[in-house]
């Protein structure tokens, strides 16, 4: 039988936070950060499920802003940090399918421009909220959300493909900037993993794209949140621009 390779992934000690953790992928990986060790601060917009989820947590903090609230995300995380303790890692997870099931000349733009302003320039402010305080430190772990649609494209998802794809552009031309301070950045593309985002689309597109993956099934949340706390320990110093495939053997490249 061969082990797990993130079995026993040591995070004891470190401050990390996760930006979507009311539910899903976040949720999951804040449980399993704090299981091994994490001192866990849970943000997301809905403030009462961020708050259970950070209250079930030995050392949870919860944190309220919105991903595309600037202002606000700026200072809610200007004041987290403001206690001079460091933020070992970033965990963003926050994300939006938009309009699915149609092709692209029927998607309205307000709902393409909502997508790229959650998915990808959300991700972006929240990475430049958190490096400064990671490279006067030395040190930091960024890990951001993003999807096999961003590398591949999923047909009757354009804005969600669109803005995964520039995600993973985003986070490779980070990721050489800050090659020298310490700070790794790095993204983590998923196939279907079965969260309340994907219940949230038609049934024909999830057997769309479940169809496409060899494994012929969906990921679930303890194998994402395993590879996340991974990426996000001490032990990936040598790891950064790189996208973790998730796909169950959908991508091979």
């Amino acid at each position: 039988m061969t082990s797990n390779p993130y079995a026993g992934v040591d995070v004891s000690g470190q401050r990390i936070l996760v930006v979507g953790a009311a539910a899903g992928i976040g949720r999951a990986t804040a449980e399993l950060l704090a299981a091994r060790g994490a001192r866990v601060i849970c943000a997301d917009r809905d403030a009462p499920r961020a708050a259970a989820v950070a209250a079930s947590l030995p050392g949870g903090q919860p944190l309220e802003f919105d991903i595309t609230d600037d202002p606000r995300l700026r200072d809610e995380i200007a004041t987290l940090l403001g206690d001079g303790r460091p933020l070992h890692a970033l965990v963003n997870c926050a994300g939006v399918t938009g309009v699915t099931g149609a092709p692209s000349h029927e998607i309205d733009v307000k709902d393409f421009d909502r997508v790229v302003e959650v998915n990808l320039r959300g991700a972006f402010v929240l990475s430049q909220a958190v490096l400064p305080h990671m490279t006067r430190h030395g040190y930091g772990r960024i890990l951001h959300v993003a999807s096999i649609a961003g590398k591949e494209g999923n047909a009757g998802m354009v804005s969600y493909s669109a803005s995964k794809a520039g995600l993973i552009g985003m986070v490779k031309a980070m990721a050489k900037e800050y090659a020298e301070t310490g700070v790794t950045i790095n993204t983590i593309a998923p196939a279907v993993i079965r969260t309340q985002m994907v219940d949230a689309m038609s049934a024909g597109q999830v057997d769309y794209m479940t169809s496409r993956i060899p494994m012929r099934r969906c990921g679930t949340l303890d194998e994402i949140a395993e590879a996340i706390a991974w990426a996000v320990s001490p032990a990936a110093g040598f790891t950064t621009g790189f996208v973790y495939d998730l796909s169950g053997g959908r991508a091979v490249y």
